[in-house]
């Protein structure tokens, strides 16, 4: 199995997200993925998924920066989402979702009441 079948939803993750300068190379047996994510979240996202695979160690090296530091991140509510979803997503603690919450009273009157499309703005952990 090649490293880019066996990276492939790193990869397919790494499109889906609006990472600047993405770069992925194979050579020498190893891949190779680089770019400037918008914010950690996005970056913890790919690296979560990058952990799912045996050897990553050593066969991958993943070199990504952060452009915005000001908040963890943004995440657009999808259908079956929750506030704990998200949290448990976020900061692997779905209790955190309270935090979520406060950060986004502007837009929700409710931790209970989201609803799919909404940008709800994820603080810092």
């Amino acid at each position: 199995m090649s490293l880019t079948e066996k990276y492939r939803k790193v990869l397919e993750l790494t499109g889906e997200l609006p990472i600047e300068g993405l770069a992925v190379e194979e050579k020498a047996g190893k891949m190779y993925i680089s770019g400037t994510t918008p914010h950690q979240l996005e970056k913890d996202l790919v690296w979560d998924e990058i952990k799912k695979h045996a050897d990553w160690e050593t066969d991958l090296s993943a070199d990504f920066k952060v452009a915005n530091t000001d908040v963890y991140g943004y995440w657009t509510v999808k259908s079956g989402d929750s506030l704990s979803k998200i949290a448990k997503r976020a900061y692997d603690d779905g209790n955190k979702y309270m935090k979520i919450f406060e950060a986004n009273k502007d837009v929700l009157k409710d931790p209970n009441a989201i609803k799919p499309g909404q940008k709800l703005k994820i603080p810092n952990a």
